[in-house]
């Protein structure tokens, strides 16, 4: 038995830098209704930022989550920051969703690759 899931997994490519990105570690409650919905439409949402790059997922089996969002210029990053559906989505997740969460910002200078052929 793999210990791989079947589905394809890739991490977003590595891109010529100078981009930012948007580091959003969380440990959620218990309480997560409304949760995968809102989730759902972040991520359809931050796809029509001109200038969004892409964004990983990881959840660790304790319940820290880490979301990485990569986005072509500082531009790109204010316009998904400052989206109204996206302040309100933020808004909800500190009163219900999220007992802790951290947010680091960073210009990515050098960036690589590899996948296996």
């Amino acid at each position: 038995m793999s210990d791989y899931s079947e589905a394809t997994v890739a991490p977003v490519e590595a891109y010529e830098p100078p981009y930012y990105v948007a580091v959003f570690t969380t440990v959620r409650t218990p309480h997560q209704s409304g949760y995968g919905e809102t989730n759902a439409r972040m991520e359809d949402l931050v796809k029509d930022v001109p200038g969004f790059l892409g964004m990983d997922h990881a959840q660790t089996p304790g319940g820290l989550g880490i979301t990485v969002g990569y986005f072509r210029d500082a531009d790109a990053l204010a316009e998904w920051r400052s989206n109204a559906e996206h302040r309100t989505a933020q808004k909800r997740g500190r009163a219900e969703w999220y007992e802790s969460y951290t947010l680091h910002v960073a210009k990515v200078e050098r960036s690589h690759g590899f996948t296996r052929a």
